[in-house]
């Protein structure tokens, strides 16, 4: 295994699903990029970490049946941790376990892009991991501003690749990501 990396997947979970803001439109991209990172990952013996957001009620919840791996990724985690706040570092023991296992870089993916995959990164930039963040293998949904503006998937993914950008991640395309991981494992 590599031992200074490891993949993030956050909150791809059938949960999104339950939510009326839920959109099919991205969905089969990011099942792609995501899918291939995973892949990837594994090949190069990076450990994959699956995060699930919980809450106390509704499709997040334990009791909904909805936590659960989105479907149709296939995934076989190194690690689960549950969270409940924004942040995967928040509360899941997840740091605790990426310093246990010598990682000092995290590759961020999962959903949404501009919530809890940009919180998790900013966190563990601070912390002082270096991130990669690999926008195409993130998942959001339209959104309307106060104005009755709507913002779509990829203005929003825009708007989050510019501000991490060189301040809190590098931004990597899916090919640049998986090429890191093939060079990891050679070393």
């Amino acid at each position: 295994m590599s031992a200074d990396t490891a993949l993030l997947v956050i909150d791809a979970q059938e949960s999104f699903r339950h939510r009326p803001y839920f959109r099919e439109q991205g969905l089969p991209a990011y099942v792609a990029a995501q899918q291939a990172l995973i892949d990837g990952a594994k090949a190069a013996g990076i450990p994959v970490v699956q995060i699930f957001h919980i809450e106390e009620t509704g499709p997040f919840s334990e009791a909904s049946g909805f936590v659960a791996p989105l479907t149709p990724l296939r995934i076989d985690p190194d690690a689960v941790f549950r969270k409940r706040r924004h942040s995967a570092l928040v509360g899941t023991g997840l740091d605790v376990w990426l310093t246990e296992h010598g990682i000092r870089r995290v590759v961020v993916s999962g959903i949404r892009t501009e919530q809890c995959c940009e919180t998790t990164t900013r966190h563990a930039s601070d912390l002082g991991y270096l991130v990669d963040f690999v926008g195409e293998a993130t998942l959001t949904f339209p959104m309307v501003d106060e104005a009755g503006r709507e913002w779509s998937e990829d203005e929003i993914r825009a708007r989050i690749e510019l501000v991490l950008a060189g301040r809190f991640a590098r931004i990597l395309t899916v090919e640049e990501a998986l090429r890191g991981f093939r060079q990891r494992a050679a070393a």
